[in-house]
């Protein structure tokens, strides 16, 4: 997908990102970082139903990419804080897609994709009424060549660029929570598959 033209920080990935994306635990961290900020592995652990040791693993796997660095801010010898380096990451190399890391980086995503909106959708009861009322889960199958497609995706984008005032992980305006918006465009070529949905 495009993005907007800010201040906003996001990573391509190559090969190496790749392979240390291609482990779900690596991407549910780098998630956590990315939403939440800067966090220690044991915490870190916690959240995510693990041990610390295997959590440090994984985070020094992530830091060795580059996805991840010491806070250095924060912490001290014992207590090693971690945030995330950038606030996005892209996969432009339709050859890395393909390939077996790819494809568990991508599932991965999707996975917590599915965890993200479950989590929204079991929580709706409780849900302050403002809040409820913006809940939105809204399917178009449309038809675009793939030039409209990529239009399209620059569009939405910049639209999302002009909603982004701060890190998610930071402390927001009075009033402002965090949302969550996914967007998936999801080419259905002649020929493909159909599943009933």
């Amino acid at each position: 997908m495009s993005e907007p033209t800010d201040d906003f920080s996001r990573v391509v990935l190559d090969a190496k990102g790749l392979k240390a994306l291609a482990h779900p635990v690596r991407v549910r961290l780098l998630a956590l970082l990315r939403r939440n900020g800067p966090s220690t592995a044991t915490r870190l652990a916690t959240e995510l139903d693990l041990n610390s040791g295997a959590t440090s693993y994984h985070l020094r796997q992530l830091a060795a990419a580059g996805f991840v660095a010491e806070d250095t801010e924060r912490g001290n010898a014992r207590d090693r804080w971690w945030r995330a380096v950038y606030q996005a990451t892209r996969l432009d190399d339709n050859e890395l897609a393909n390939s077996e890391d790819g494809q568990a980086f991508l599932q991965s995503v999707l996975a917590l994709h599915t965890q993200r909106a479950r989590r929204t959708i079991n929580e709706l009861p409780t849900m302050a009424s403002p809040w409820r009322e913006t809940f939105d889960l809204s399917d178009w199958s449309l038809r675009l060549t793939p030039e409209e497609a990529h239009r399209l995706n620059a569009e939405l984008a910049e639209v999302v660029g002009r909603y982004r005032r701060h890190d998610a992980g930071a402390e927001g305006p009075a009033g402002t929570e965090r949302v969550a918006l996914i967007i998936q465009q999801l080419p259905e070529p002649e020929g493909a598959e159909d599943e009933p949905c």
